[in-house]
């Protein structure tokens, strides 16, 4: 099985495609990001965000996407242009016949770390361990999205 995890963004879309085999085993795919500038109109950079996962999917097929839900906090206005991303992508993914799964920060860090508070430099090395990276992904956001990846794959083998 193949999962294509994703961090939303509007500047930079994280993504992490990990393969499944029974018994746990993971296989990193790629990772990597989707990036906009912010001089461009909102319609342009949603265009590209929408085209760009359009392409990774018809690329690698992925059997599920997971990505991470959203948390406007105290500040909407910040959230409202991500917001419009996460929906291109799931438009992306819905358009491609791609079930979505959606998982909380809270539930990533629990999954991944065992500690669902942990700091997000544990996270990024917990992940790079679980899936014998030499380094640290980068961008952030990639690290974040095989995480979400990563998540989801143990949340499928639990049969959640």
């Amino acid at each position: 099985m193949i999962t294509l995890g994703i961090d939303p963004g509007l500047a930079t879309v994280g993504f992490g495609l990990l393969e499944s085999h029974g018994g746990g085993r993971l296989r990193h795919l790629r990772h990597g990001a989707v990036t906009t500038k912010a001089g461009e109109k909102l319609e342009d950079r949603l265009r590209i965000i929408y085209e760009d996962v359009t392409e990774l999917i018809g690329t690698f097929r992925p059997d599920h996407m997971a990505i991470e839900e959203l948390y406007f906090g105290k500040n909407v206005t910040t959230g409202l242009p991500v917001a419009h991303a996460r929906g291109v992508i799931l438009l992306a993914a819905a358009r491609e016949n791609v079930p979505i799964f959606v998982y909380r920060p809270m539930q990533v860090k629990q999954s991944v770390v065992g500690y669902g508070k942990a700091e997000k430099r544990q996270v990024m090395e917990m992940t790079r361990q679980i899936l014998g990276l030499d380094q640290l992904p980068r961008p952030d956001d990639a690290a974040d999205a095989l995480a979400i990846a990563l998540c989801h794959c143990n949340m499928n083998q639990m049969g959640m």
